[in-house]
């Protein structure tokens, strides 16, 4: 038997828990991003352990996605990019949790809730990051080479071929419905 449960997080919650980033974001003061990461990385060590509810455990991938993100040379991610995530990583990198991690059962719940929030403001990053990451595995099999070999600029001319293949498509499929004479045909 499951038991679903549903956590609404008023305007006020989400103030609480923006405060309380930012006060770790000035503990955290002038850390080093490789500190940061390594600080969000070591809340992963610490669930591997544990029997961790499967809701934590989803959340605890997305956050070692954000981790990868930072530091995977081959996706390369701009400054300010990458900025936005380490400031959404400061909050693991501050000892002062709102709930000690020590805590059974209830102790990772304000961190899946921080790694939900960080997930939803980082959306965009993180899918692209992890289409990224499925092209790499997927091309990196299919040319037998390992995957830390293919990097962004091999991942962007992959999607400029195949949005211009899908226009070459959509051109020669819809227009006059797909028989009429284009008045820009090439001879």
């Amino acid at each position: 038997m499951s038991l679903s449960i549903t956590i609404d997080l008023s305007d006020a919650d989400l103030a609480h828990f923006q405060e309380v980033v930012k006060r770790a974001q000035e503990s955290v003061g002038t850390k080093q991003p490789r500190d940061i990461t390594d600080a969000a990385g070591k809340l992963l060590k610490e669930a591997e352990g544990k029997d961790v509810p499967q809701f934590i455990a989803q959340r605890l991938q997305k956050l070692e996605a954000l981790i990868n993100m930072v530091h995977d040379e081959g996706w390369a991610i701009s400054g300010e990019d990458k900025q936005r995530v380490l400031t959404a990583l400061m909050y693991f990198a501050d000892p002062k949790d709102v709930i000690p991690d020590s805590v059974p059962v209830v102790g990772l719940l304000d961190d899946a809730i921080m790694i939900e929030l960080c997930v939803r403001e980082l959306k965009h990053e993180l899918d692209a990051y992890e289409d990224f990451c499925s092209f790499r595995t997927n091309e990196a099999s299919g040319r037998g080479l390992e995957a830390a070999t293919l990097g962004r600029a091999d991942w962007l001319e992959e999607r400029r071929v195949e949005l211009q293949e899908r226009m070459r498509r959509r051109r020669t499929g819809s227009y006059a419905g797909g028989g009429g004479m284009s008045v820009f045909g090439v001879r």
